[in-house]
């Protein structure tokens, strides 16, 4: 296995396949994942714009993860702003790097790529602070959960809705850099009210 540091233009050159992880890794159907090229065409475009993939010896795509520099107008900046307390706001999405998919083949997970990926990814990066959403989980038994939390990321919002998913989401931050060091601190703040 192999992770690599992807331009925008490898994201569109292997576009249905980063496309076919996506669904895989969020049990959604294929067919409604690849009508969202376009989405992620638009993103490729975005300020900030990093991404990362782990590839087999045979360059299959295995897992990825991309984001950037989140911003006012943004759908998903805008809908998190909503429901954020203004100093929250202000705390953790005014210089703020957006990790807007991490995602690991099912046959491949618990071998720590997603971890691998995420600390690729937002390495280097001039944003303050890093955020992201994830489906609502027990924390016990979700390897994203556990990941996140051992990276210290803290809760912003909880049990949150985005327009079109029935499903409740966390939105959750960590400040930057990321360091794997952030792993089993105790008593490590699980609210950003207590982390501001």
């Amino acid at each position: 296995m192999m992770l690599v540091h992807w331009t925008a233009e490898d994201v569109v050159n292997r576009i249905n396949d980063v496309l076919r992880v996506y669904a895989e890794a969020m049990d959604y159907p294929l067919d409604l994942t690849m009508a969202r090229r376009g989405f992620l065409y638009t993103h490729t475009q975005r300020a900030g714009f990093r991404a990362v993939a782990t590839l087999a010896a045979d360059d299959q795509l295995l897992g990825f993860s991309y984001g950037y520099t989140t911003a006012p107008g943004q759908w998903w900046h805008d809908q998190v702003r909503s429901v954020l307390d203004p100093a929250v706001y202000a705390a953790w999405m005014t210089d703020c790097f957006e990790v807007v998919e991490l995602h690991v083949r099912p046959d491949v997970q618990g071998q720590g790529l997603g971890e691998r990926q995420l600390l690729a990814l937002v390495e280097g990066a001039p944003e303050r602070t890093v955020v992201l959403s994830t489906p609502e989980a027990p924390e016990q038994t979700s390897r994203a959960w556990r990941l996140y939390r051992r990276l210290g990321f803290v809760d912003l919002v909880r049990h949150f809705r985005f327009p079109g998913d029935d499903r409740p989401f966390a939105v959750l931050g960590q400040r930057l850099p990321l360091h794997p060091t952030h792993a089993g601190r105790a008593g490590q703040a699980r609210h950003a009210s207590q982390a501001t």
